[in-house]
């Protein structure tokens, strides 16, 4: 039977098979206490081995990572930590673990050390926390799409288009690379390449769910992507997980309002589904903070922060507006930003974001149209014909979780960014084809879902709430 299972049940000395890892041992020569776990909850069971009933051999096998088959009665606990505990009659070890080389001892250990040991930090209580939780948003991110109608689509993950224009893109080859071929020019000739022309990792499956929803209606796609950046701070991978609906026949202000409904949706749904490890993580964020100085604490708890993005409606702002609060800001006048905004057209970085959300409103917002020269080619044009119709929300703590517009529907205002950004329309023939035939206002957003997870979970490395991270110069496991 599973712990989480055992756990809701009274004891009343019925016989139980239980399977797991030994978290911790104590005890004396005459009496053993174990705390046992099988990753199905944050909670141990208590053991107990009465030393008269098993052999001194046994008990010495019996350390700190072990895994364990014991069968026993479930009784009411003597002590006042649990209700029930385990009293065994009989255990096989199954998988021993040597005290001295085993590195997850019973104590406290940092998460750069944990990152290191990624094959075993599954164990710890803080990761099986944050992995139960990431499962838990995975199943709240299809269950909502799926009860609001929508499709989900598999986009590639090989692609020989840079969705983003920005050009970080992994190639894909299987040309010996001690012996490219070249053409007349001098060039590589990806003719001969595996799928005859030149082919990266994706960095977005946006356009093809475009493709999608311009059939299908609402689409969203589930899916890694990947980004050649080098970069090492807490908010980047090389390779992550992004969540891209598509609706057609909706407005920003539509799309908007489905990223606001999503994100509280999945946010409700572990609360209802995993409190007991979100009361865990609530408890490490306020032991952790509670070692910062004062004025780099979080104003707010885990759960309480939570709480705050359900009860309260997004606030909605354009980006003009945000560059003269930001602009008029202490932090600006005082150059105490690293990056300073001098006016119309400044790219907002994080420092920005985070002021607007922590500082300014507290509370997350919704940034609107932003300047065409800023953002990406398929955005539609405003009015203006300077700003487009994108939206970005901004969360405390980790800034953009969100990144949305309407689409250009228009062939020829779509065709004159594409120009002015000198993107080729011979790759995306496909693209624009959607502009000839049939085409209607449609809109759509990405979430980055290591983000997402790292709002839910507290976590402030986003390197800790993905399995085995992939980073400039770290490939491992």
């Amino acid at each position: 039977m599973k712990i989480k299972k055992l756990l809701k049940i009274e004891a009343s000395d019925q016989s139980v098979t239980i399977k797991g890892w030994v978290r911790t041992k104590r005890g004396s020569k005459n009496i053993s206490f174990i705390a046992l776990n099988d990753g199905s909850t944050i909670n141990n069971i208590q053991v107990v081995l009465e030393g008269n009933n098993f052999s001194e051999d046994l008990v010495k096998q019996i350390t700190t990572g072990s895994s364990l088959i014991i069968e026993g009665i479930l009784v009411p606990s003597k002590g006042n930590k649990q209700p029930i505990e385990v009293l065994a009659k009989k255990i096989n070890v199954l998988g021993g673990a040597d005290a001295e080389q085993y590195p997850l001892q019973p104590k406290k250990h940092s998460l750069e050390f944990l990152r290191e040991k990624a094959h075993l930090r599954f164990r710890t209580n803080t990761f099986s926390a944050v992995f139960r939780l990431r499962h838990a948003l995975t199943f709240a991110v299809h269950k909502f799409f799926n009860e609001k109608g929508f499709f989900s689509l598999h986009t590639p993950i090989i692609t020989g288009t840079d969705a983003e224009g920005a050009g970080e893109m992994f190639q894909v080859t299987t040309l010996n690379l001690e012996d490219l071929p070249k053409n007349k020019t001098g060039n590589i000739d990806f003719t001969n390449d595996f799928f005859g022309s030149k082919t990266n990792l994706t960095v977005s499956g946006q356009l093809e769910a475009e493709l999608g929803a311009l059939g299908l209606g609402q689409v969203y796609t589930f899916g890694p992507t990947f980004r050649a950046e080098n970069s090492n701070t807490s908010r980047h991978l090389s390779e992550f997980w992004m969540i891209e609906p598509e609706l057609a026949f909706a407005d920003l202000h539509e799309c908007i309002d489905l990223a606001e409904e999503f994100v509280k949706y999945c946010i409700k749904y572990c609360i209802d589904h995993y409190a007991d490890d979100l009361q865990f993580l609530n408890k490490r964020m306020s032991d952790e903070e509670a070692k910062l100085k004062k004025e780099d604490r979080s104003e707010m708890g885990l759960l309480e922060r939570l709480q705050f993005v359900l009860e309260n409606d997004f606030l909605r702002i354009t980006y003009s507006e945000a560059i003269d609060i930001l602009k008029n800001s202490k932090p600006n006048k005082k150059k105490k930003f690293k990056y300073l905004i001098d006016g119309f057209g400044a790219d907002l970085q994080s420092e920005h974001e985070r002021y607007l959300v922590e500082k300014k409103f507290k509370r997350p917002i919704v940034i609107t149209d932003y300047p065409k020269e800023i953002k990406a080619f398929y955005m539609r044009i405003n009015e203006d014909n300077k700003t487009v119709r994108a939206m970005d929300i901004l969360f405390p703590e980790i800034g953009e979780i969100i990144g949305g517009s309407q689409r250009e529907e228009r062939l020829d205002k779509l065709k004159e960014r594409m120009t002015e950004m000198d993107i080729c329309e011979k790759e995306l023939w496909w693209y624009l084809e959607t502009r000839k035939f049939g085409t209607c206002q449609h809109s759509g957003f990405g979430l980055g879902f290591e983000r997402l997870i790292m709002f839910v979970t507290g976590m402030k490395n986003i390197r800790d709430v993905i399995p085995f991270p992939r980073t400039p110069q770290n490939a491992n496991f």
